[in-house]
C-alpha cells in the first residue's frame, strides 16, 4: 500500500512539472516566433489574419499533443477528417481547462472557439485570440455573435461551442444552453457533437496538479440543422444532440471501466 502511494505520488509530481513546465517553454516559443509566422504565412497562403491565428493556435496545440505523451494516452475516433462536413457548428461537453488544447486532435485548423469573457482577461491569450475572431458570448450582444458566427462559417471555417458554458464538477453533462443550436440554424449548417472523457482526472475544476490520465475524444456524426428551421427549432436540436452525446458519452465510460478492470486482472 506504502509502495503504491508513493509510486501515485511521485507520478503526480512528475505529470505537474513535465507539463507545466514544458507549457509555459512552448507557450514561450510560440509566443516568440508567432510574429514571423503569421507574416510568412500570410503572405504564402493569402489567409486572412483569424485563419492564419487558428492555424497557428491549432499547430501549437498539436506540439502540446506530442510532449504530454508520457503522461496522458490520447486516443480519437469516430469521423475520420473527411467524413466532417465544413462549414459547422462543433459542440463538446466540458471537463477541464485543458478541453480546449485536445482540439487540436481534429483535423480542421480553421476553427473559431465561442468563449466565456475570462480567458480574454489573460494577456497571454487575449492578443491570439483577438486575432484569431474568437467570439467572446458574454460581453456582446447575441446577435453581434450570431453576426460573427456566420461570418466565420461564410468563410468555410467552422465555429466550436461548450454548450454547457461552465466546466461540469461531476463529470455529467450539465445544462445546455442554445447558442450554438441557434447559430447552426440561422447559418444552415450542421452540428458536430464531440465527447471527451478523461480530462476531469488530469485537471478537474479546483485543482491546481496534474494526474496521469487517459483522454479519449470521440467525433459523432453530423446532425444537420435544416429539419430543425421551425420556430423552437433550437430546442429541438438541442435536446437531440445532447441526447446523442449523453448515449455516447455513457458508451465512452462504459469501455473505460472495462479497460480498467482488465488492467486489473491478474
Amino acid at each position: 500500500m506504502l509502495n503504491t502511494l508513493r509510486k501515485e505520488k511521485l507520478q503526480i509530481v512528475g505529470t505537474t512539472l513535465w507539463i507545466y513546465g514544458l507549457l509555459v517553454l512552448w507557450s514561450f516559443a510560440g509566443v516568440m516566433i508567432s510574429p514571423l509566422l503569421i507574416l510568412l504565412l500570410m503572405k504564402s497562403r493569402a489567409w486572412s489574419l483569424e485563419r492564419v491565428v487558428r492555424h497557428l493556435i491549432w499547430v501549437y496545440g498539436r506540439g502540446w499533443l506530442l510532449l504530454i505523451q508520457p503522461w496522458v494516452r490520447f486516443e480519437r475516433c469516430g469521423l475520420s477528417g473527411e467524413e466532417i462536413p465544413r462549414p459547422c457548428v462543433y459542440v463538446i461537453n466540458h471537463l477541464s481547462f485543458f478541453d480546449t488544447y485536445f482540439m487540436a486532435a481534429l483535423p480542421d485548423s480553421d476553427v473559431a472557439f465561442a468563449v466565456r469573457s475570462w480567458p480574454f482577461r489573460m494577456f497571454w491569450y487575449r492578443l491570439f485570440m483577438r486575432g484569431a475572431g474568437y467570439l467572446e458570448v458574454e460581453n456582446q450582444s447575441w446577435a453581434e455573435t450570431i453576426k460573427q458566427g456566420c461570418a466565420v462559417l461564410r468563410q468555410g471555417g467552422c465555429v466550436l461551442f461548450f454548450p454547457e458554458g461552465h466546466r461540469s464538477r461531476n463529470g455529467e453533462l450539465q445544462r445546455f444552453y442554445s447558442g450554438a443550436f441557434q447559430l447552426a440554424i440561422a447559418a444552415r449548417v450542421p452540428v458536430v457533437p464531440l465527447c471527451i472523457t478523461g480530462t476531469d482526472r488530469l485537471l478537474p475544476p479546483g485543482r491546481h496538479y496534474l494526474k496521469p490520465a487517459r483522454v479519449r475524444l470521440r467525433v459523432l456524426p453530423a446532425i444537420s440543422s435544416e429539419p430543425f428551421q421551425q420556430e423552437g427549432g433550437a430546442r429541438l436540436l438541442r435536446i437531440s444532440v445532447k441526447g446523442q452525446m449523453a448515449e455516447a458519452l455513457r458508451e465512452m465510460k462504459g469501455d473505460g471501466a472495462e479497460q480498467k478492470q482488465d488492467s486489473l486482472s491478474p
